[in-house]
């Protein structure tokens, strides 16, 4: 009797991928660095969303417009996130979100969120969703370097009892799969963060869907078996 392989365990980003917080991100980035007199474009704060947030402001005060103030990284963090709160009073999924995961429950899929944000601003978020009570939840403070690092997601893995290469990461940020091509897993690209399909692909992408109601739509092609159609009878 054949053994049928068990479906690859699923790794997911949760800012753009899950929570549809990526442009809340970007304005409270850009009003947090113009209150410490720095100010830069919205566009260069967009392309770094999903990074550290350390990361993300040290790339930005490199920036040539920005000259050689200093800003003290923690302040301005804290700043950010309490900006960020205000704009996001009640956090929403990104559609489909809640469906995937349930659907990947059901079919006893392994899955675990891996993402560069805090543990308090990540348990903020999570409150859009309803997770199982065991799920694994990865943070920027559960590692020493978060995304490009792939260290969030060899975390989580390992928490699924899983080889990363053996996982499929999914992502909406050029961070998610570059993080994933350093390990070898799977990357599949969501657009609902803002980045295009070509710049996902030519990050490590294999594929790319609008959102997560896409990816069930086509959920086969990552080898995981998908909802049966619901024929109507004809009377």
């Amino acid at each position: 009797m054949t053994t049928q392989p068990s479906p690859p365990p699923i790794l997911f980003d949760l800012d753009g991928t899950l929570i549809d917080t990526v442009y809340q991100h970007v304005m409270s980035w850009s009003q947090a660095l113009s209150e410490f007199g720095v100010e830069v474009p919205s566009w260069k704060i967009h392309r770094r969303i999903g990074m550290s947030g350390k990361s993300l402001a040290k790339q930005l005060l490199r920036e040539p417009e920005v000259g050689k103030r200093r800003v003290d990284l923690e302040k301005l963090e804290a700043r950010r996130f309490a900006i960020f709160l205000k704009l996001v009073r009640t956090p929403r999924a990104v559609p489909g979100a809640q469906d995937l995961l349930n659907h990947l429950t059901r079919n006893q899929v392994r899955w675990a969120i891996a993402t560069t944000g805090k543990q308090k601003q990540t348990q903020f978020l999570l409150k859009a969703l309803r997770l199982p009570s065991k799920s694994i939840i990865v943070t920027g403070d559960d590692v020493a370097q978060a995304k490009p690092s792939p260290d969030i997601f060899l975390l989580a893995a390992e928490r699924l009892g899983a080889a990363m290469e053996n996982c499929i990461v999914v992502g909406d940020a050029i961070w998610d799969m570059l993080a994933a091509g350093r390990r070898r897993a799977l990357a599949v690209g969501l657009l609902s963060g803002g980045y295009s399909k070509p710049e996902l692909e030519e990050c490590g992408a294999f594929r790319v869907y609008a959102d997560p109601t896409d990816l069930l739509l086509h959920i086969e092609d990552l080898g995981i078996a998908g909802s049966e159609p619901q024929v109507r009878r004809r009377r």
